[in-house]
């Protein structure tokens, strides 16, 4: 069978992982990283698209291990008081104004005037209408995490998601509903690779030259996972949309990974994602889908039961819906078997809550994974910069530890969404020659958690708001919707909410604090 992954065309390059594994929802990847940082030496570097200083990374019995504090910012400042050699560096989208009220202000005095080894910046560098989406944190040069959790308020579940529970409660909010995330830990070889990703990301947002200390020798880095992944080759994938300040090519190694994962797709496709509005993957699915020499495919889509935010619903919501069906009508045509879930929790006063499906996760044919940051979006593929990590396993005996950790890791989260364990289940899990039809069954009981999803938008729910539904997508492009020279010629160097926070700083009386590493260059570090 020829290979999925093909560096330069599908991926950036590959590199080995001496250990790796799948972090199941935000408890066991909070407490990963903590337990990480706390054993950090050197330093902590950090990127991702939001950040809350006051979120509580152990919660409940997990709370009594800790020593000293357990939120993210003061966590920081503490491991710095106590290690005089940690620096801590964290990079943060530049966010649009639009989502302005739900972030939390002030952050970069509050961040940088916490600790004088804690460098926090905004990278305003992505395109008109784009966004730094990716998250990557990096310790020692040693151990990386990555996927679609940052660490912020209304994230924190474990996997069990429960219909109200008193542990997803952050500062100052009511509890949020149940939430369902993946990430991935890595050590070896291929966090090398990230740090340049990371380096290079820190350059272009004008925080200078910043070269991160070579990794120590350690032997206490351990990854912890839900689900461990053999050790082995990995493929970082990346999409990073074009600008000419700083100037980069448009970069589309996810869609291309996407698309040519689907193409191969022999038995099934699994997907957990925010999102379904890709062009790109609905074509992909629909030539596959029509290919009549090639056997029938199971296809699963995880999917949350709407998008959070209304402007959400009104764009990306309105596209998925109308693809969805679509998808729906050519798989009954050609014999294909799609089934399209969510997933529900009843809580004492009989009342259902939806889990919030926020993974970006793809599994083919229980021989390949990939996992990021990337929604299975128009904007995700073209536009915003994302991160994701991918593993295939090779033909033959050489290939069956990873096969079976793969099967365990989309076996584990199908269990989670229907909220049963045990062999009979597993088994029927396991059998992916009739997946969808079992869980059509499950879904179709009413007595487990699995639904399927109701595919109506906003303006279904309402005969009066039909008239109004939009006809193209609003928020979702796969480029800039103004010409880059145009854009670029009037940009200045950092983002709007950046700009705002710098002059507000000098108004306080507050200088910047540059980092000492950063100093003038005249050309930047090799680009990823």
């Amino acid at each position: 069978m020829r290979p999925i992954l093909v560096p330069g065309s599908n991926c950036w390059l590959q590199a080995e992982a001496d250990q790796a594994g799948v972090l199941v929802d935000a408890r066991d990847y909070y407490r990963a990283f903590y337990r990480a940082a706390r054993k950090a030496r050197q330093y902590i570097a950090i990127i991702g698209w939001q950040f809350d200083s006051d979120v509580a990374l152990l919660r409940g019995e997990d709370a009594r291990e800790a020593r000293g504090e357990v939120r993210m910012l003061p966590l920081l400042r503490q491991l710095c008081d106590e290690n005089p050699e940690l620096q801590v560096y964290i990079l943060a989208w530049d966010y649009s104004l639009l989502l302005a009220l739900e972030r939390e202000w002030m952050q970069q005095v509050l961040f940088n005037w916490h600790s004088d080894r804690i460098f926090f910046r905004f990278d305003g560098t992505a395109p008109l209408s784009g966004a730094h989406h990716q998250k990557l944190v990096i310790i020692d040069g040693k151990l990386a995490f990555t996927g679609g959790m940052d660490i912020c308020d209304c994230r924190w579940d474990d996997r069990s998601h429960p219909a109200r529970s008193t542990m997803r409660c952050d500062t100052g909010r009511d509890p949020h509903g149940p939430y369902h995330d993946v990430h991935a830990a890595v050590a070896g070889p291929v966090v090398d690779r990230l740090v340049e990703i990371f380096e290079a990301r820190w350059f272009n947002s004008g925080g200078g030259l910043l070269k991160l200390p070579a990794p120590v020798s350690r032997d206490d880095v351990e990854v912890e996972a839900t689900i461990p992944l053999p050790p082995g080759p990995v493929a970082v994938s990346r999409t990073f949309g074009k600008t000419l300040v700083p100037l980069q090519d448009s970069v589309q190694e996810i869609r291309a990974l996407y698309l040519d994962a689907i193409a191969s797709a022999e038995r099934l496709i699994y997907v957990e994602n925010q999102y379904f509005s890709s062009r790109a993957i609905f074509q992909a699915l629909v030539r596959r889908m029509r290919e009549k020499e090639r056997g029938r495919l199971q296809i699963v889509f995880m999917l949350p039961r709407q998008p959070e935010a209304l402007r959400e619903q009104l764009a990306m919501g309105v596209a998925q819906v109308r693809l969805l069906r679509v998808l729906q009508r050519i798989a009954r045509e050609t014999g294909h078997s799609l089934g399209v879930y969510c997933a529900a929790s009843r809580g004492d006063d009989g009342q259902e809550r939806y889990t919030y499906i926020h993974s970006k996760m793809m599994v083919v044919d229980d021989r390949f994974l990939t996992l990021g940051s990337a929604n299975t979006t128009n904007r995700s593929f073209g536009l915003d910069s994302e991160l994701n990590l991918a593993w295939e396993a090779a033909d033959g005996p050489e290939g069956e530890a990873l096969r079976g950790s793969i099967r365990r890791l989309r076996v584990s989260l199908l269990a989670e969404h229907l909220g049963l364990q045990g062999s009979t289940v597993v088994r029927e899990l396991v059998r992916a020659q009739r997946l969808v039809p079992f869980l059509d069954e499950m879904a179709a009981s009413g007595k487990h958690r699995l639904r399927h999803h109701p595919m109506e938008t906003l303006f279904d729910q309402s005969p009066l708001l039909k008239p109004l539904e939009p006809d193209e997508l609003i928020i979702d492009p796969e480029d800039s919707v103004l010409d880059e020279s145009l854009f670029e010629s009037l940009r200045q160097e950092q983002g709007l909410l950046a700009t705002g926070f710098r002059l507000v700083t000098r108004w306080l009386g507050l200088p910047e604090r540059p980092h000492p590493a950063s100093l003038p260059v005249e050309a930047p570090p090799p680009e990823p």
